[in-house]
């Protein structure tokens, strides 16, 4: 990775000895040696609060907490708790975010899901333009300038996260935080990266060295080629039109393989 970046690496792992944490520290140390600036949240070093409360939209006790309203008009009113509008701007300097979690039941530990719970907000990471009321999402997202990759380990054998595996494909089993958090932002959401039998590791140098040329890629790898939400693809109830992939269903119909360069940033 020649291009100077500012990464955001957010780490979710209680254990700082783990798998985890030894190659987050390798990760950081090799993209800061190449004079890359990266900001850390460590979320189990923080103490991170991955709960939602009225506390978070300063509310007068006994008013009724309307989650996306009341927090997005904290958030206009620059009035969320600190430590989400210090998040914030780690997000908002970040060209790229990584994000790196161990799989726990197919999903995000719980203190990362509530970082995003609690950071992506209406007015910050969706919601409509205050002047034309036009949708903030997908292509049109508030983040299109920026990359996303997701770093996970995972206990599953190899072949059980590939294309026929019983767990489902990684692109398909990360799908929410990947198509349904990044991309819905405008991000542009690069392959994850997944170490399977991770419990079972046995040549570190090895999966070191796969990460860092992962690292090395990130501004230059193609996205995943998600759909874009208006360029009429898909009907006003965000169903994919008849005449795109017909009698196919599933996930994978999202993604358009057609062509390598039809990848619409952000989308």
């Amino acid at each position: 990775m020649t291009e100077k970046h500012t990464v955001l690496w957010v780490s979710a792992h209680p254990e700082p000895q783990s798998l985890t944490h030894q190659l987050r520290r390798d990760g950081i140390a090799h993209l800061r040696a190449q004079d890359h600036k990266v900001l850390e949240s460590d979320l189990y070093a923080m103490g991170w609060d991955p709960v939602l409360r009225s506390s978070d939209a300063h509310l007068s006790e006994g008013q009724r907490f309307r989650v996306s309203a009341n927090v997005r008009q904290a958030y206009l009113e620059d009035a969320l708790p600190p430590e989400l509008r210090t998040e914030h701007e780690k997000i908002l300097q970040a060209e790229t975010i990584v994000i790196q979690f161990p799989l726990w039941w197919y999903g995000m530990p719980a203190i990362l899901k509530g970082w995003f719970d609690r950071l992506f907000v209406s007015g910050f990471a969706f919601g409509k333009d205050p002047d034309t009321g036009k949708r903030l999402r997908y292509e049109k997202g508030p983040f299109s300038d920026k990359r996303a990759l997701v770093l996970t380990t995972l206990g599953d054998r190899p072949a059980s996260i590939g294309p026929r595996g019983k767990s489902g494909e990684i692109t398909e089993l990360l799908h929410g935080v990947l198509h349904g958090t990044f991309a819905y932002t405008g991000m542009n959401v690069l392959t994850p990266w997944a170490l399977p039998s991770a419990d079972f590791t046995e040549d570190y140098d090895q999966v070191r060295q796969n990460l860092l040329t992962k690292l090395d890629q990130l501004p230059t790898e193609p996205p995943i080629p998600y759909r874009p939400q208006f360029t009429g693809q898909y009907t006003d109830e965000w169903e994919l039109v008849p005449d795109i992939a017909p009698g196919k269903s599933g996930l994978s119909i999202h993604i358009d393989n057609t062509d390598p360069s039809s990848a619409v940033r952000g989308g």
